[in-house]
């Protein structure tokens, strides 16, 4: 089994399934709270219409974008518990980074992260092929004691003096 080079893993996938859970858009985000019996609080509005714009963010980064808006006041804490929420019903996804903050995703699908261990960036990397090569090659391996439940890959980069996107 070859695995692809570091360009093909940062190629992104036109198949759709590995977007089948994107991000909610506000209305659909107003009706995942009403399933939930929560109620479409202007803070929790303020947290996903920023998520949206940021994709991966922290508590601060959010309280921050919430602020510069102006429309909505909030605390990090408040802001900290709301992602915390959204992220424990499956909304969005979370990650510890290296500096040890917490930051959540918009994307619930299946895919992998770049982090930026300087700057403390994530950003999606689509390569389904790759993912679904790693999957096969795991579901035929035994961990005494344990059950796989998910697999979570996160390459750890440094940036080069020239700018890339992924």
């Amino acid at each position: 089994m070859e695995i692809p080079s570091l360009f093909h893993i940062f190629a992104v996938s036109k198949n759709k399934d590995m977007t089948s859970h994107k991000c909610p858009s506000m209305e659909e985000f107003k009706q995942i709270l009403k399933t939930h019996s929560l109620k479409a609080t202007p803070q929790r509005l303020a947290v996903h219409e920023v998520m949206t714009d940021l994709g991966h963010a922290s508590a601060d980064m959010v309280t921050e974008a919430i602020a510069e808006k102006g429309t909505t006041k909030v605390t990090v804490a408040s802001v900290y518990n709301i992602l915390t929420q959204l992220a424990m019903l499956g909304i969005y996804d979370h990650r510890l980074s290296s500096n040890n903050k917490m930051y959540f995703d918009v994307n619930t699908f299946d895919h992998m992260h770049l982090y930026d261990k300087e700057n403390h960036i994530y950003k999606d990397v689509l390569d389904e092929e790759l993912i679904t090569m790693i999957k096969t090659h795991l579901s035929r391996k035994r961990f005494r004691g344990y059950k796989v439940e998910d697999i979570d890959i996160q390459l750890i980069a440094r940036p080069t003096r020239r700018k890339h996107t992924v």
